[in-house]
């Protein structure tokens, strides 16, 4: 079996997916994307087909090896990203051709299903309130939130009695015993992580994801030691090299890689692995598409670690399409009892609609996240 075309698909919200075909018929599916930046995402892909074309795409292993070795500078949200969507369509056919979901050929499930939590959120804390009644009435037994707008290394009181007043609002709603996550999104700078951790302390929080960037890991053993929530972060690390130095680094109770940007299945098992050998918990991040999705729930069903999926349905950026509009069943990702089935078909187990992708394609998107800036008119973290 031979690659013979790799094609990209950059189809709204803010997706790109890839779909890689070979000389015997069988195509695999991945979701190759950095939002914000699916055009450069896609012109890297189309790099890396010059090694992929004619290669058999069974041997994930080598062609991950030839992507990420063969080129000098290596590393970063692109190129990471580019193999990423490619090494999930590999391993697509990979299950296809052998009949068997890539669980399978990672080892078995270790699980049948895992806890999904919901997006919610809301200009007032009444609204945040509601988004989590409607969330917990749909099912879902975890939630999360932003914890706050744009904040300044050191900002005002008032702000933190919005976080505070916002977060009760949500705890009064639901009780205590529904998971709450709060992302401090990279907004927040050591400063005022500090207070607003210290402040958070009464609400039995289920983590705080993100309290600085990760840019600024030397800063989280001191924030830790302020808080007694779990710490969660890792969606912008882009492979095991960097994540081992959050692990070496301490703090960090829960990691968050994104098999959409961390490399694909290949590399994000092996994160899982390293955070597992240091007792620290898996929560894949993933606000994107049913491919990306997919494949997070394979490495779910392998890693003993893994003890909650992010999904993205009705999240605030799906606004002109929606999880479940590109794929041909949607009944592989129903929710029950806020969990959701590994799913057991071939490959990835889902069966994509292409002629709907090909159709939505031709609308694209350049999506951006917004622009923010403080009162002095210094742009602000988003």
């Amino acid at each position: 079996m031979k690659i013979t075309s790799l094609t990209t698909y950059l189809v709204p919200p803010r997706w790109l997916f890839v779909r890689i075909d070979t000389d015997e018929g069988l195509s695999g599916w991945g979701e190759p994307v950095v939002e914000g930046r699916a055009h450069t995402v896609a012109a890297a892909v189309d790099e890396l087909a010059d090694y992929l074309i004619g290669k058999d795409p069974r041997h994930v292993e080598d062609l991950w090896s030839l992507m990420y070795r063969g080129g000098f500078y290596r590393g970063g949200p692109i190129l990471m990203s580019a193999i990423a969507g490619i090494d999930q369509a590999l391993w697509d056919i990979k299950g296809k051709d052998l009949n068997v979901p890539v669980h399978v050929l990672l080892g078995g499930p270790v699980r049948s299903r895992i806890r999904v939590y919901s997006w919610i959120g809301g200009d007032r804390p009444s609204d945040t309130a509601k988004a989590a009644v409607d969330a917990v009435a749909r099912g879902f037994s975890a939630v999360k939130m932003n914890a706050t707008e744009e904040l300044q290394f050191v900002d005002t009181y008032d702000k933190v009695e919005r976080v505070l007043e916002n977060v009760q609002a949500v705890r009064d709603a639901v009780g205590p015993n529904i998971g709450l996550g709060l992302d401090f999104h990279g907004r927040v700078h050591k400063p005022m992580a500090k207070v607003l951790m210290r402040e958070l302390a009464p609400f039995k929080l289920m983590f705080i994801e993100e309290p600085v960037l990760s840019d600024h890991l030397e800063a989280i053993p001191e924030l830790a030691a302020i808080t007694p929530a779990p710490i969660a972060l890792g969606e912008r690390l882009y492979s095991r090299y960097d994540f081992k130095r959050v692990l070496a680094t301490g703090g960090v109770d829960i990691i968050q890689p994104d098999p959409s940007h961390a490399g694909g299945i290949t590399e994000t098992r092996k994160i899982a692995a390293m955070a597992e050998a240091y007792d620290v918990a898996l929560a894949l991040h993933c606000p994107l598409g049913p491919i990306a999705l997919a494949a997070n729930l394979q490495l779910d069903g392998v890693c003993h670690n893994a003890f909650i999926q992010e999904q993205s349905l009705g999240i605030h950026y799906n606004a002109s399409n929606d999880l479940l509009d590109y794929v041909s069943d949607r009944s592989v990702f129903a929710y029950d009892d806020g969990f959701v089935t590994i799913p057991n078909g071939p490959g990835l187990g889902i069966t994509v609609n292409e002629e709907y992708v090909a159709e939505r394609a031709k609308v694209g998107h350049r999506w951006r996240n917004p622009i923010w800036r403080h009162a002095d008119g210094s742009v602000a973290e988003w």
